[in-house]
C-alpha cells in the first residue's frame, strides 16, 4: 500500500506514451515502442516489466511485450477505455495528494494550493485539460449509467434536467429508457455547448436541448426531475445545499431531485466511497456522505428524502421530494 503511487504511475506513463495502442495488433520488441515513443528503451523495458507483474502488458519473449485484458483498457477509444481516467488521476489529482497532509489540517483543497485555483475555474481556463476531465468522468463513471437505468425508473416523467450534465452522454441514456420524456442538459455555458453535437448525434435533437448558466444562480423551471450525478460531491455543505435549494425552487409541483451519487456505508465495511471521499477532500473539496448526512443536507434545502434505490455499481439513487 505503501509504494501505491509507483503503479498509478507507471501506468501515467505509458498512457501518455500509448504503449497500448503501439500494442493492438500483437507484441512488439521494447526497442520498437521505446522508438515511437521517443523514450530509453531500458527505462521503458524496466516501467513495462514492472507494470506486466501486477497483470498490465505481458512479456512475451524476453524484451517484446503485449497487451493483456488490463493493458487494453489503456487505448484509447476501446469499448471501457480507462485512458483518459489514466492521464486525468496522475496529471491533476496526484499533485493534489501531495498536499494530503496541508488538506487533513486546514479542510480545504490541496489542488487549490498547487494550481493556484479551484479544479472548476482551472478547467475552463485549460480547455484541453477540461476536455480531457470530460472524457475521463465518461470512462470512470460510465458503467454507473446503465446500471442507474436498470434500478430506477425514468418513465414517470415528463421533463428531466440533468444538473451539471457535462457532454450529455448521461442524459441520452436516461431518454432512452424513457422515450416519452424531453430533456435539459444544464451545465457552465463553455461546458454544455459540448453537449449538442453528442444529443445531436444521438438522434435526440427533438427530444432534448442544452441550457448555459450556474447552478447556483438557478436552473430551468418546471421540471419534474432533476438529476444530480456527481455534482453535490463536489461541493461542501453550504454550497450542495445552495444546489439544492436552487432545484426545490424550480421543481414542479410532486417533481423529484434526484441525486445520483455513493452512499457512505457506516463501520468497517469496504467501499469505493471512502476512498472517492479523500478525493474529494484533496482535489475539488468536497465530500461523499452517509444516509444520514443526506437527511440532514436535504433538510436544509426544504427537501426530505423519499428513498435510496440501490444499483449494481458503487452508486445509488438517492431521491428526494420537497418537504
Amino acid at each position: 500500500m505503501i509504494t501505491g503511487y509507483a503503479v498509478s504511475q507507471a501506468i501515467f506513463v505509458v498512457a501518455k506514451l500509448n504503449v497500448a495502442e503501439q500494442l493492438a495488433m500483437g507484441p512488439v520488441p521494447v526497442e520498437d515502442l521505446a522508438r515511437k515513443a521517443k523514450a530509453d528503451p531500458d527505462a521503458l523495458y524496466r516501467v513495462l516489466r514492472a507494470l506486466a507483474s501486477v497483470g498490465v502488458f505481458t512479456e512475451t519473449t524476453p524484451r517484446r511485450f503485449s497487451n493483456t485484458p488490463m493493458s487494453e483498457c489503456l487505448r484509447p477509444g476501446v469499448p471501457g477505455s480507462q485512458h483518459a481516467g489514466a492521464l486525468m488521476i496522475a496529471s491533476l489529482c496526484y499533485p493534489a495528494f501531495g498536499e494530503l497532509p496541508w488538506s487533513t489540517a486546514t479542510g480545504k483543497p490541496g489542488f487549490d494550493k498547487v494550481f493556484g485555483a479551484p479544479i472548476f475555474d482551472y478547467l475552463t481556463k485549460h480547455p484541453e485539460e477540461g476536455r480531457c476531465f470530460d472524457q475521463a468522468m465518461s470512462s470512470i463513471h460510465g458503467p454507473e449509467t446503465p446500471a442507474m437505468v436498470e434500478a430506477y425508473s425514468f418513465a414517470r416523467f415528463q421533463t428531466i434536467v440533468d444538473i451539471g450534465g457535462g457532454n450529455g452522454s448521461t442524459l441520452i441514456e436516461v431518454l432512452r429508457s424513457a422515450p416519452k420524456a424531453r430533456g435539459i442538459v444544464f451545465d457552465l455555458p463553455g461546458v454544455v455547448a459540448r453537449a449538442e453535437s453528442t444529443i445531436r448525434d444521438a438522434g435526440l435533437g427533438d427530444r432534448c436541448r442544452v441550457e448555459g448558466g450556474s447552478f447556483f444562480e438557478s436552473v430551468p423551471k418546471g421540471a419534474d426531475a432533476y438529476i444530480l450525478r456527481h455534482i453535490v460531491h463536489d461541493w461542501d455543505d453550504k454550497k450542495s445545499i445552495e444546489i439544492l435549494r436552487r432545484c426545490r425552487e424550480a421543481m414542479a409541483p410532486g417533481g423529484k431531485v434526484l441525486v445520483v451519487e455513493s452512499v457512505v456505508p457506516t463501520g468497517d465495511e469496504p467501499h469505493p466511497s471512502k476512498w472517492l471521499d479523500i478525493i474529494m477532500l484533496a482535489v475539488p473539496g468536497g465530500r461523499e456522505r452517509t444516509r444520514a448526512e443526506y437527511e440532514t443536507l436535504f433538510a436544509s434545502a426544504g427537501l426530505k428524502l423519499e428513498r435510496i434505490v440501490a444499483t449494481r455499481s458503487p452508486v445509488s439513487v438517492v431521491e428526494a421530494v420537497a418537504k
